[in-house]
This record gives C-alpha cells, sequence and structure tokens, in this order.
C-alpha cells in the first residue's frame, strides 16, 4: 500500500463501492486506507469497504458531511487531526476477552512468573507488557495471573504496561468495569478476591457489574502508544504480549515490528503472538518456539 496521489479519482468517484446514503468512491476508500496504513500500520483491502463505510457513515451524519469526498478533504487538512483520530479510534478492531488464548497464561504462570517473582521478593524488578491492550482485559489478565501466584506483588517492584493506539479503549481499562458477562472466563475464586461487584453500566451488559480491585488495579498502568511510532519506554522487558494484531500489518511492517521488540526483551524474554501469526523477518532468527506462539529471546543473540 502507498500513499501515492491517485491519477485517477475522477473516474474512480463514479461507482459507489459500498450502497447507502453516502457515496464512498473507490478514491475516497484508497485515500482512507492510505492515511490509516501511514497512522497505524494497518493494511486495509477493498474488501473491508463495507466495514469501512458502516464504521465512518457515523461520523459523517454526527459532522453532518454530504459525502465521503468531504469528509476525506476534512481529515487530509490541518484542522482534521482530531477527527483523524477519532476515523482511526473507529477502524481500529477491539476485540478481546479475559484469558483469551488461555494456554498463554498457562505458560506464563507454570514457565515465566516462578522465578521472576522470587526475583522480586529479592527486590529485582519485574516488567510485563501489553501491548495493543484494547480495554484492558489482556493486561488484567496478566495481573491476575500474577496474583495467583503472588497475592502481594504490589508490594514489590512488579508492573503490567498496557499501551493501545485508542484512547477510548484506555479510559475503559483505565476504570476497569466489566459486565457480569465480560467476566465468564475469569474464575470465581478469582473473581471473588480481585473484583468488587457495581451497580452496572458497563459496556455490554448495564443490569451487573464488577469494577477491578485496588490491588489488580495498582498493578496495571495504562499509556497511549502507536506501535509503529516511537516507544519512549528505557526498562527492558521479561515478557511481551502482542496477540492479534500483525494479522492487521503488511508483511514488511510485521517484521519491522518483530524486530523492535526483541532489543525490549531480556534475553530469556517472552513474546507470545496471536494463534493465526507468525515471527518472520530477521527477528525470526532471534527467537526460538517454546509452545503455541510463545516464543523466547534467545540468551547468545540479540537486535
Amino acid at each position: 500500500m502507498t500513499s501515492a496521489p491517485f491519477a485517477d479519482a475522477a473516474m474512480d468517484r463514479k461507482p459507489g463501492l459500498v450502497p447507502g446514503e453516502f457515496l464512498l468512491s473507490r478514491a475516497d476508500f484508497r485515500q482512507i486506507a492510505s492515511m490509516l496504513y501511514a497512522d497505524a500500520g494497518i493494511h486495509l483491502p477493498e474488501s473491508k469497504a463495507a466495514l469501512v463505510y458502516s464504521r465512518l457513515a457515523k461520523r459523517l451524519r454526527a459532522l453532518g458531511l454530504a459525502s465521503f469526498r468531504d469528509y476525506c478533504a476534512l481529515i487530509a487538512g490541518s484542522q482534521g487531526l482530531d477527527e483523524r483520530q477519532k476515523m482511526l479510534a473507529a477502524l481500529t478492531t477491539n476485540v478481546t476477552r479475559f484469558f483469551r488464548e488461555p494456554h498463554h497464561f498457562e505458560h506464563l504462570a507454570k514457565q515465566v512468573l516462578p522465578p521472576l517473582l522470587d526475583a522480586a521478593r529479592h527486590g529485582e524488578r519485574v516488567r510485563l507488557w501489553s501491548a495493543a491492550c484494547s480495554s484492558g482485559q489482556e493486561p488484567y489478565s496478566i495481573a491476575l495471573t500474577v496474583l495467583s501466584l503472588m497475592p502481594d506483588a504490589g508490594r514489590f517492584d512488579v508492573k503490567v504496561l498496557a499501551t493501545d493506539i485508542d484512547p477510548n479503549m484506555l479510559d475503559e481499562g483505565q476504570r476497569g468495569t466489566y459486565a457480569e458477562s465480560v467476566l465468564e472466563a475469569v474464575p470465581a475464586t478469582m473473581r471473588a478476591r480481585w473484583f468488587a461487584p457495581t451497580g452496572g453500566g458497563a459496556r455490554g451488559d448495564a443490569s451487573r457489574a464488577y469494577c477491578v480491585g485496588e490491588a489488580l488495579r495498582e498493578l496495571v498502568a495504562f499509556r497511549e502508544l502507536n506501535l509503529i511510532g516511537p516507544w519512549p519506554m528505557k526498562g527492558l522487558f521479561q515478557a511481551i504480549f502482542c496477540r492479534n494484531v500483525a494479522i492487521y500489518f503488511d508483511e514488511e511492517t510485521q517484521a519491522k515490528l518483530w524486530s523492535r521488540f526483541a532489543p525490549m526483551l531480556l534475553p530469556g524474554g517472552r513474546l507470545y503472538i496471536g494463534h493465526s501469526e507468525r515471527v518472520t523477518g530477521p527477528a525470526a532468527a532471534l527467537f526460538e518456539n517454546e509452545g503455541v506462539t510463545a516464543y523466547r529471546l534467545r540468551r547468545e543473540l540479540r537486535a
């Protein structure tokens, strides 16, 4: 995908890609896709035109715009930076749940955390990173796994960094309030100990909800971060979760991402990725497979 000018824009604007109240031309779609790629590294094929239409038509109505051509003109200009961020949030997929792909948390609990938490009790630093954390279920699942082994983890230097490109998702994570149905995968003993019932109002089910307790909340720090932008973190991590994100990138962007993760891990650190993802490119030589989509940074190699 490129951000080259569209020489055939006049011809492409005639047919609409998706039937509806607003005209979404092929040129409009290409411009939106080019911006999304430039801003977030997300590859958007034309087969996603209906998704783009359904998510952005709401923005056109809210802004009182008559067409996607007008919308593209807005987000391409200096006055449209705020709306461009809203477009990015609207087009970002936020599928997540507690203990998604549970084999990763089993591996974390059995293979990774025991020596790390023992070291933490002796004053050492433990850092885990949930990249693309969405609305918080993944980093809280990591923290719950820590607490299951070390209930007093908050007394030690143990932290989970939770980052995402979408500030709306970060706000949800920081609030930490979830519908009862969202917590189905959380064992009852964990729910009773580390969550508190609240008066409802969580996304998905307002009848009954739970809020993360203080011991769970204090382990997780939420920060806005674009995975293809600068990374300000100075310390290294013992484990990084970046799951079901790279599938939205093209091969070149995926390879760059894996290569950037390697120097962020301590030797022997783990990288957990999505079930349909694989570490590719130059970084593949830096990692060894250690289970289903779980990788270990080779101790003798660094990027």
